[in-house]
């Protein structure tokens, strides 16, 4: 067919799927305008014309907006410059579908209330600034404007000083969801604003996170060269891997030697006072609330989760303190 041919609207509509009326349309908006009329008046339209409806269907299939399309046809763009800037756009579009997603998915998953959802939205929305200022807001308010030392939530723990190195640590460590999160990254970060928002924890996170930042060991860690501490986390190693409970038959045995070991290097009755003595030691060093806060810290910055570093400590501080225990020996 040579470049003189001439097409009724019926047939450009026939060779570019476009509809007689879009094409009107687009005639009518001046994007792709009649080379003539037929004696009766019929808009008729060449080659050219037909090259540039298929490439304005292209191009609006791709999601480009008419304004632009219009200026790629009169070559004030170039296709290029309007397919880099484009796919910049559909990845930030791609990037909100995603979120929306996981958020959705979440929110099956866990079943949450109306209250929870818009809580999740509204949290996912955020822009980078704003999460990295929640974050920032939680290190200044715990570890921030605090004068000498600190004690625990109730006062039982023993104080711990609000060391640089802490911070240093919390601020290395910084949250920050990425822009294409998955669904676990999702419900990790709610997790997370959701848990440092809460004073107790800010408290829990002072004591604990100032022992790990100095390096400082319990003191009942450093006993006799620490063996009665191997000793211990080889014991409940072997229990947790067995699946004991720390507050079943099956874990009294393990806690009770445990206890009288320990009472023998402190030349002390393994009694129930012993025995809270031994679990607040463990507990200045071990907060599940604390650990939880890292883990869910890994999750959102899409690092390797690593195993607790000190899991015993919290499988014998709930046997030193099981009531299913207490009138053992």
């Amino acid at each position: 067919m040579d470049v003189t041919t001439l097409y009724s609207i019926g047939e450009l509509s026939r060779r570019t799927g476009l509809s007689v009326r879009t094409i009107r349309f687009y005639s009518d908006s001046g994007v792709v305008a009649p080379t003539t009329r037929s004696p009766a008046g019929y808009r008729l339209y060449d080659r050219d014309a037909l090259l540039r409806l298929e490439l304005l269907r292209t191009l609006r299939e791709l999601g480009l907006d008419l304004a632009t399309i219009q200026r790629v046809l009169d070559r004030e763009l170039s296709v290029a410059e309007v397919a880099a800037a484009h796919a910049d756009a559909v990845d930030v579009q791609i990037r909100v579908l995603q979120l929306r997603r996981s958020v959705l998915r979440v929110v099956a998953g866990r079943g949450s209330s109306p209250e929870e959802t818009h809580l999740m939205h509204r949290l996912t929305q955020l822009s980078a600034e704003e999460r990295r200022r929640l974050i920032d807001d939680f290190v200044d308010g715990t570890f921030g404007g605090v004068d000498g030392p600190l004690g625990g939530v109730d006062g039982t723990f023993g104080a711990v000083d609000t060391d640089p190195a802490a911070v240093s640590m919390v601020r290395a460590a910084t949250p920050d969801l990425p822009d294409d999160p998955s669904d676990e990254q999702v419900a990790a970060w709610v997790e997370l604003i959701e848990l440092v928002g809460d004073e107790d924890f800010r408290a829990r996170m002072r004591r604990t996170t100032g022992h790990r930042a100095a390096g400082r060991p319990l003191d009942i860690e450093t006993v006799a060269d620490g063996q009665p501490m191997e000793l211990a986390r080889q014991r409940v190693s072997g229990a947790m891997e067995s699946g004991i409970a720390p507050d079943s038959d099956r874990g009294a045995p393990v806690i009770d030697d445990l206890v009288r070991r320990f009472a023998e290097v402190y030349a002390r009755t393994p009694d129930t006072e012993f025995r809270d003595w031994m679990a607040r030691q463990f507990e200045e060093a071990h907060d599940p609330r604390v650990d939880r806060y890292w883990r869910l810290v890994w999750i959102v910055n899409g690092w390797q989760v690593v195993p607790n570093l000190v899991p015993v400590y919290g499988w014998l501080v709930q046997a030193l303190r099981s009531p299913a225990h207490d009138d053992r020996p």
